[in-house]
């Protein structure tokens, strides 16, 4: 008789983005400002096909959002307590 073996499985972290969430640049524009009250307040080119976009909200939640000169904008990461840094004179 074979019995078998059960092992504890690893469970998937719990994420606000479990899959990428990818549309239309317009339409992830109107879903940032509209729904989760989000700026644009940092942009910087990856390459010539792609933009990081970073949206913050007034709690200090943010949102890295790759857009694609396709039109596709993807939501890649997002996380809690943004704070800009100013720099500091080295002198």
């Amino acid at each position: 008789m074979l019995i078998p073996l059960l092992l504890p499985t690893a469970l998937p972290a719990a994420s606000p983005i479990a899959e990428v969430l990818c549309e239309p640049g317009p339409r992830m524009t109107e879903r940032l400002t509209t729904r989760h009250g989000a700026t644009l307040t940092s942009t910087g080119l990856r390459n010539p096909e792609e933009v990081v976009e970073l949206w913050t909200d007034a709690q200090g939640d943010w949102t890295m959002v790759i857009a694609y000169a396709s039109g596709t904008s993807c939501i890649v990461a997002m996380g809690e307590h943004w704070a800009t840094r100013v720099p500091q004179d080295p002198a």
